[in-house]
């Protein structure tokens, strides 16, 4: 038999527990993101470096390219007649928003206004804002300056001189700036050139073709010089072809050789209402980030939530206030509210445009998971809608394996290439990387670069479709010899670009040593061990050294062990393999309440081989860490038997004593919430009140309205003699509500007794229901259960 040698501790130190419970894997709970509507919010772009990949023992280190950490652009604004007011102020408020939300603190910007010179002494370029840093001060500066646009007069030259704003961004663009830097030329136009009033266009009779002519050679100098332009139209009536054409006719190489990242032109068709979400489109294109939208049209007091990827690593939640007196919580998915400026938890905050009606939250390195923006406002200010949308932009790892590790020539294997995140969990929600392109080849000894293609569409050697697993296969030459490699890249737009190596060699005819491990996946807690079993077989007339590595993990998180098995001469057996799950203290705040899921391979190498060491197993592990359960998850059975057995006894009580009340009493009551529309927007059933009055509140009354019970609040109830019930107001006197009637309590909600007959005008069933402490039903009920 062979002999197994102790295993390493990790750097960390931790001892793993002996228990932990181990849950099937189809128990398992797949992660949901918050879904919502379009945001009607303006912002811009979120550029930032990414760290250094982690490679992880036994592989090679990834070749990240770094995202770019600055953007050079300009933007021009089309300040001619054509325009109406309401279009030239959508104008205005994009260009200053441009640089509000610009959570690059390198990263520079330059704003002119542009018409046509039609008259000696006019310019048809109205410099506005000159080359600024997005610094904090930068961005006050900008948003000041950008005030000076203006809709020019006749004395000032009203035709649209597209050739001079396009040579002018050029210019700002290339005079004095790092090449190396992203350059990006914002055109805020109606798309409508008009230069028939420019003398300097020649003749009159010529001007509208030398004026094109003028156009097509400005766009060849933006190509030349490495400027994308990205039109945005505004009007009734923008020239969509001309904008088209602008965009095409610069740089298009994007930041990421993908159809996303080359400039394209886009429409703004109802004024200033569809900005925000067309406006950060275009800027999540042109600076290569992921743009997700969140939900619109809630007036304060209101909470809105958005979600931030696992894969992000920079991003700016941008809320577009409507109201400068609106005040803004950011609260993070651990429920902790984060400053607007410092570090917390592990990540680093920036706050511009407090003061504005649009302000934006930098966040590096930001808590994955579902964000709440809680906005609040005084009296006076709460009619606008509030919307958030949030610009980030990340990292994406892969771990690749072959299958046979060690293939023989001519043998086909199995390439697969698994994401991951920048802290090397497993990446399981499509949304993460959508648009990613997969790139991989076989190289090796004594053959050309074979190409492969993998995919994640359920379809040939792809088991499942959508998983983040790339699967393929590829046949290995013959001639190959010695060294092999396979190599995948990983491009996506928004998330840096990751090279993955695997290097093997070309095994014997036959193997002296074979072993293939059974591990599975697990749902586990901190400090759990998961269990396995290694068979081996080893038919060489000495012995053979295995050594047991666990790789595509972060340091500490899964420690494979024994670390080496010594398998003797014509060994032929099994031997318990455990990964040790670090403690709970070493996930700390990443750990949540939906826990993590970790995606490592399980590697065992033969280090007594001619020719050096031959992998002979590579196996990917999935584990879902989630923490310990509270004393309710555990004796929750005894908490609900305990609550029965004293419901039970209110009721009991309850009976006893409403015999004498019941004239009077409130209790059972079904209260309704209704909106302006005549929606049932809750229903609550009343209890037995204090001295025959049921007091209660209106909770949440713009968000998620509801009735609460509440000892001295606002409201109380009792029922009338008369039949119906009688609606008792703080410092408001007393109100009859019959049993068809409606009182109302709020600017927007109305309060009604449930009945026999239709629901509410419209037929619409109740939104939520809750109940009194007292005996009626909580959440989720219906109004069948009080008929």
């Amino acid at each position: 038999m062979g002999t197994v040698r102790g295993s390493r501790r990790p750097a960390s130190g931790f001892r793993p527990q002996t228990s932990g419970r181990i849950r099937t894997k189809g128990a398992r709970a797949r992660r949901t993101w918050a879904r919502r509507g379009a945001a009607a919010v303006l912002a811009t772009a979120a550029v930032l470096a990414s760290p250094a990949a982690y490679a992880g023992p036994g592989r090679a280190p990834a070749e990240v390219k770094p995202a770019f950490t600055s953007v050079n652009y300009a933007v021009a604004v089309d300040e001619s007649a054509s325009l109406s007011d309401a279009d030239m102020a959508a104008e205005k408020a994009a260009a200053k928003r441009i640089a509000l939300g610009d959570v690059s603190a390198s990263s520079r910007v330059t704003v002119f206004g542009f018409a046509a010179a039609e008259a000696e002494g006019q310019s048809a370029v109205d410099p506005v804002c000159p080359r600024t840093t997005l610094d904090a001060a930068g961005r006050r500066t900008i948003g000041d300056c950008v005030g000076k646009l203006r809709k020019r007069t006749e004395k000032e030259g009203t035709g649209t001189d597209f050739p001079s704003a396009i040579r002018q961004g050029v210019h700002e663009l290339t005079t004095g700036t790092d090449p190396s830097v992203p350059r990006v030329l914002f055109l805020l136009t109606d798309g409508v050139m008009d230069v028939t009033g420019s003398p300097k266009y020649g003749d009159e009779s010529h001007r509208e073709e030398e004026g094109e002519r003028q156009l097509t050679a400005a766009l060849e100098s933006a190509a030349a010089n490495d400027v994308q332009i990205w039109p945005l139209g505004f009007g009734p009536k923008p020239d969509k072809a001309q904008l088209d054409r602008i965009a095409a006719g610069g740089y298009q190489k994007g930041c990421v050789d993908l159809p996303s990242a080359r400039p394209t032109a886009d429409v703004v068709t109802s004024g200033a209402k569809d900005l925000g979400p067309k406006l950060e489109k275009v800027f999540a294109a042109a600076h290569c980030l992921r743009y997700q939208p969140g939900p619109e049209g809630r007036r304060p007091p209101a909470t809105l939530e958005i979600a931030i990827s696992p894969l992000a690593t920079v991003g700016s939640i941008v809320v577009d206030k409507g109201d400068a007196e609106v005040d803004i919580t950011y609260i993070d998915p651990s429920g902790k509210p984060v400053p607007t400026t410092g570090k917390a938890r592990g990540s680093a905050f920036e706050l511009a445009g407090a003061e504005d009606t649009v302000e934006a939250l930098r966040i590096t390195d930001p808590l994955p998971g579902v964000w709440k923006v809680k906005a609040e406002a005084p009296e006076g200010h709460r009619s606008l809608p509030v919307g958030v949308s949030v610009l980030w932009q990340g990292e994406l790892r892969g771990a690749i394996t072959m299958d046979p590790p060690s293939p023989q020539a001519g043998q086909k294997a199995t390439v697969t290439m698994r994401l991951q995140t920048r802290d090397n969990y497993a990446v399981k929600d499509p949304r993460d990387y959508a648009g990613l392109k997969v790139t991989s080849s076989l190289t090796g000894d004594g053959f050309a670069p074979v190409p492969l293609t993998l995919t994640d569409d359920g379809k040939g050697p792809d088991p499942d479709a959508g998983d983040a697993s790339f699967t393929g296969t590829v046949r290995i030459p013959g001639s190959a010899a010695g060294a092999l490699e396979v190599t995948g890249t990983l491009t996506a737009s928004g998330l840096s670009a990751d090279t993955r190596s695997e290097p093997g060699r070309v095994a014997p005819a036959e193997l002296p040593v074979t072993a293939a491990l059974t591990l599975g996946d697990a749902d586990v807690h901190p400090g759990a061990r998961i269990t396995g079993d290694l068979a081996v077989n080893n038919t060489d007339g000495r012995p053979h050294t295995l050594r047991l590595s666990m790789a595509d993990v972060r340091a500490g998180h899964l420690v494979v062990s024994p670390a080496e098995i010594v398998v003797e001469p014509g060994d032929s057996g099994t031997r318990k393999v455990t990964v040790e799950v670090a403690p709970a203290e070493v996930f700390g705040d990443r750990l949540g309440g939906d826990g993590l899921r970790l995606g490592g391979t399980v590697t065992v190498v033969d280090t007594g081989t001619e020719g050096g060491d031959l992998t002979l197993v590579q196996e990917p592990l999935s584990v879902r860490v989630t923490p310990e359960p509270g004393l309710w998850e555990k004796y929750w059975w005894g908490f609900l038997t305990a609550a029965a057995l004293l419901a039970a006894a209110v009721v009991a009580a309850v009976l006893l004593l409403g015999q004498r009340r019941r004239r009077r009493d409130p209790a059972g009551l079904v209260l309704r919430l209704v909106s302006e529309t005549g929606e049932v927007v809750a229903e609550h059933r009343a209890g037995h009140g204090h001295k025959q009055w049921y007091e209660f509140a209106v909770v949440e009354p713009h968000r998620n309205p509801r009735i609460e019970r509440r000892s001295n609040g606002p409201y109380a109830v009792q029922r009338s003699p008369e039949g119906g019930a009688v609606l008792r107001k703080r410092g408001g006197g007393r109100t009859r509500l019959t049993e068809h009637g409606q009182v109302e309590l709020t600017d927007n909600l109305s309060l009604a007794l449930a009945g026999p007959g239709p629901h509410a005008p419209g037929g619409t069933r109740p939104a939520t229901a809750s109940a009194a402490p007292d005996g009626g039903t909580q959440g989720g009920g219906s109004y069948d259960a009080y008929l």
